[in-house]
This record gives structure tokens, C-alpha cells and sequence, in this order.
């Protein structure tokens, strides 16, 4: 049956029970179906110079005309030249276009046991780099179109990197078509589909968060900040493109916010309902869980950067760079982590009949008067730009991994992390998180990636202009991602590939991972 979850004021409508979410398609050993699949290569790798290519069992291109062989070569294999190959091979579809999907390709071609992936709609730095082969025509919001591609391509595992898809329900309906899809349901979504839902379940459930109030009347918002003060902070109820998140430092500020969302409608239907909670004193961390419906792995830490300058100021933004590990989430703080936010969660929805398979992503705030960890929010999908230093730390088979959490099978995987750490400086069009200009034309982003050992530039907002030459058409445009030995080495091998990159209308903040580089000082 249907669950039906929501939220009226502070209390929690319970669900019906329904089946998790495990059903399953067949695993494909040659990775590609028919024996021979051909099809025009301009709609699925936009940007190269080639018109045809030819898939084969028995041999990987076939090349009617000048594609460099030299640079796809890899386009299937493992990255792992002495790995063993798992037992269950798999062909992959990721979701999305953005720097995290071009992570989440770059770790799952890596996979021995992957045969090849896939990625709808994808982006031209995907599509170039050879992680994986770019569907642009493929609907993602219609989801027949995608299971029919799924049946035709013997795609054994898709990935869902958005939220937007997962709160529309693809999971539900791929996972009725018995594809296994990793990512929750349009029900279980409702996590970060719906702050009000998340902070009923901590109600419910003991979970620790911020004090808060939900509001639908402007008047009465207003009222209420008025009597708590400020600081404090004003949340849009649904998503909003992580844009719906006001931390008003003055009354004047969160009143502005209200009348934002609740009287302009600038978030529209998303910010009809408002979440105003207390203002938390601390560090800001983030905290991934792979979830099968019942058992919870938890990933390795991440803390990202949400304010667009240095120093942590000005506007919110989806995040302007990330690294890990991250100091502030100890051993034994991750397990107070799992202990009293991540289990309880998965528990709860458990309970509720809204049994959650995917990827929990917990926006911590560790508390400076009690040292302890508050859930601030949930995302139900890689965070970007966490996921694009999580994959670069990532030795495990990523494919494996997340067909496990699908067959509710978590129990039987560990995962396997470099000690080393990983930067990614985020390269934005001026002018972000406001209005930007799009068409500017980024060079020498080759040349940048060969600065430095361990550097991986993941595209997140290119295309490529009738001359060949990569273009700005996002507001983050590219995660300029480096590994290496501690913090230091991370960060000088990052911000030297950014400086190599010939952008002149793109900037970036010069202060990623200060956190923990102070913390290291004062150790």
C-alpha cells in the first residue's frame, strides 16, 4: 500500500505500512545486452568530435571515424588494474548532471565489478573526462522512459544523485519496475522534502535538534521571532534548492525572510509553511549513513563551506568547498552520532512504514556549550560538494556497495577508506549565489589537472561552445577536487589546480578547510 506521511504543525499523520524497497532486476555479466548496440554518439557524449559509435561484446569501440581511442580507453575498465572482479557484474545509470553525479560516476567506474556507466542528463565534463557516457535526451522525470532505457541497456543498478527525482517518486516507480534503485521513496524523501516531517520524527523519536515552530500565518511568524530574538533562523518547509535557509542575525532579518516566503512567495509552494528554530552555537559538520531499510554504514566525515566568501560570510550557498576527514567529528563523536541521530532515524521510519534505502545525509551542529551533536537537517542524497571528497577517499567497490543497500544487505559490507585527505575548491560564476553571467569560456582545465598528483576536476556547470572550448552555464561550475598525505598537502594541491584554471569570470573562496587547519595549530 501507499505511505502517506505528513505534517500539521508539530504533529506527525502516521503512515500505512508498505514493502521496503528491495526489488530487483537481473545482473548483466557483458554489461551491454545485445551483441551489438549502435546509436549516434552526439546524443549521449556531447562535446567530442565524433558522429558514431559502435558498443560490441567482443571489443570495446569501434571507431568509424577519428575518436582517440587514447582517451577512452579506460571508458569501461576499473581503475584498478589487479582487482578481482565481484561475482555479480553491473551496469550503472546515475541520475543527475552536477559535480556530485560526476563524482558518483568517477567512483563507479572505478568499481571492478562495473561494466559501464551510464549518466541522464549528465554534463559536458563528464561526458569529455570518459567517467561515463552521457544520456542528454533521456527524461529523468519520466519514469517509464528511464526504465524502458534501464530494460534495453541491462541496467542492473541506478543511482539517484538529486533530490527533486527522489521526492517526485522515480524511486517508487523503478523500484515497481523491478530495477534496483538506490535512493529512498517519494514517501521516505519526505525527510528533506519536508522539514516540518523531519522535526515531528525527532519529536517523536528522542532525536536531537533545535527547538522550533512551524508557521503558515506571516503574523504570527513574526510574532514569534519577536519573542524568542535573534539570532535565530527562518527555513522554507520544502526544497528550495538550498536556498531556503535564512540564518537572520537581527529581527529585522528573519522578518524580511518571513515576508519572503510567506507573503511574496519567493519559494513558492516550498516556503508556503516555515520552520523558525532556535539559532545553535557551534561547528557545522556533515554525516553520511548508506541506509538498507534497516541497517546503517556510516561513511567517512565531511564538512563543507555553506557561505559564499571567506571567513564564512555572506549569503548561503549550496557550498563553495568541502574536505575530509574533518576534525571536529572524532571517533567517538560519530558513534554518539549513529547511537542518538542515524539508528533512531532509521528506526523511526522503519516504524511509520516508510522504510528508508539510500543515502542519509545528516547536517550536524556540534554544540559548543555541551560539545554534543544536533541534527540541524536531512538530505536524502550525497551532499555536494561532500560526495566529490568522499569519492576521492573511497577505495571500496562503490557498485557493490549500493546494490547491497538495495538488496538489504548492508549487514555483510565494510568499506575501505584512504588515510589520506581530501580538498575541493569550489569554482563559481561571478556574481553567485545571485544573479551570473552564463556562455564565459574556461581554459586550460587539462593542463590543471596534471599540476599535482591525486588532482580530479569534477564539471558541474559546463558545456561546450561550437569552437570546442568548455562554458560556464551553471553558478557552481566546477569542484577542483585534490588528495593527499593530511590536510595540507590537500589544500596546496587544490588551490594550485584552480590557480592553473584560465577563468576570469569565475571566482572561488581562498580559505577552504581553515577549520581544521586552526584546530591542527592549536594540536
Amino acid at each position: 500500500m501507499a505511505c502517506a506521511a505528513c505534517c500539521v504543525g508539530r504533529s506527525l499523520v502516521l503512515c500505512q505500512s508498505v514493502p521496503s524497497n528491495r526489488a530487483f532486476g537481473r545482473s548483466n555479466s557483458n554489461g551491454l545486452g545485445p551483441s551489438s548496440i549502435s546509436f549516434p554518439f552526439d546524443q549521449f557524449c556531447k562535446g567530442i568530435s565524433s558522429s558514431h559509435v559502435t558498443f560490441a561484446r567482443n571489443n570495446w569501440f569501434s571507431r568509424p571515424n577519428l575518436l582517440r581511442f587514447d582517451r577512452f580507453k579506460s571508458f569501461f575498465s576499473n581503475g584498478i588494474d589487479d582487482a578481482k572482479a565481484s561475482d555479480e557484474r553491473v551496469t550503472v545509470l546515475v541520475i543527475g548532471g552536477g559535480g556530485r553525479e560526476h563524482a558518483l560516476c568517477y567512483a563507479l567506474k572505478r568499481s571492478s565489478s562495473c561494466d559501464g556507466v551510464f549518466c541522464a542528463p549528465g554534463n559536458a565534463g563528464i561526458a569529455r573526462s570518459g567517467d561515463a557516457t552521457c544520456i542528454t535526451d533521456l527524461d529523468i522525470s519520466d519514469s517509464m522512459a528511464v526504465a524502458t532505457f534501464c530494460r534495453k541497456w541491462d541496467v542492473g543498478l541506478v543511482v539517484v544523485g538529486p533530490e527533486a527525482p527522489l521526492v517526485a517518486g522515480l524511486a517508487n516507480e523503478l523500484s515497481k519496475a523491478g530495477i534496483p534503485t538506490f535512493g529512498p521513496s517519494s514517501e521516505a524523501a519526505a525527510l528533506e522534502g519536508s522539514k516540518g516531517f523531519m522535526k515531528s520524527l525527532c519529536d517523536k523519536y528522542g532525536i536531537p535538534t533545535a527547538k522550533y515552530q512551524t508557521f503558515t500565518n506571516p503574523d504570527e511568524a513574526k510574532a514569534y521571532v519577536k519573542e524568542q530574538g535573534a539570532p535565530i533562523v527562518v527555513k522554507a518547509d520544502g526544497l528550495a534548492a538550498g536556498k531556503g535557509v535564512v540564518v537572520a542575525m537581527t529581527l529585522s532579518e528573519a522578518i524580511t525572510a518571513i515576508d519572503s516566503m510567506l507573503v511574496e512567495g519567493s519559494f513558492g509552494s516550498a516556503g508556503s509553511r516555515v520552520i523558525i528554530e532556535e539559532f545553535l552555537e557551534g561547528e557545522e559538520a556533515s554525516f553520511f549513513a548508506l541506509v538498507d531499510g534497516e541497517t546503517a554504514l556510516a561513511l567517512e566525515s565531511a564538512q563543507d563551506h555553506k557561505r559564499v566568501g571567506d571567513g564564512d560570510t555572506g549569503p548561503n550557498t549550496g557550498g563553495m568547498g568541502a574536505y575530509s576527514p574533518t576534525p571536529v567529528l572524532t571517533s567517538d563523536l560519530q558513534s554518539v552520532v549513529m547511537e542518538t541521530i542515524i539508528r533512531p532515524t532509521v528506526k523511526g521510519m522503519a516504524a511509520e512504514g516508510c522504510k528508508f534505502v539510500g543515502v542519509l545525509f545528516a547536517g550536524l551542529m556540534i554544540e559548543k556549550k555541551t560539545g554534543l551533536p544536533k541534527l540541524i537537517e536531512y538530505n536524502v542524497r550525497f551532499g555536494d560538494p561532500e560526495c566529490q571528497v568522499l569519492m576521492m577517499r573511497l577505495e571500496s567497490d562503490l557498485a557493490q556497495a549500493l546494490l547491497a543497500a538495495c538488496k538489504g544487505q548492508l549487514d555483510q559490507v565494510s568499506l575501505t577508506w584512504s588515510p589520506e585527505s581530501a580538498m575541493v575548491v569550489v569554482m563559481a560564476s561571478e556574481g553567485y549565489p545571485g544573479s551570473y553571467k552564463k556562455g564565459t569560456i574556461i581554459g586550460n582545465l587539462e593542463e590543471a589537472e596534471t599540476v599535482a598528483p591525486m588532482v580530479k576536476i569534477f564539471h558541474a556547470g559546463t558545456d561546450i561552445d561550437a569552437n570546442g572550448n568548455f562554458i560556464s552555464v551553471g553558478g557552481r561550475v566546477l569542484g577542483v577536487t585534490a588528495r593527499g598525505k593530511d590536510i595540507e598537502e590537500a589544500k596546496d594541491r587544490a588551490y594550485d589546480a584552480v590557480e592553473a584554471i584560465d577563468w576570469p569570470e569565475g571566482f572561488f573562496r581562498r580559505d577552504i578547510g581553515w577549520r581544521a587547519l586552526k584546530l591542527k595549530q592549536l594540536a
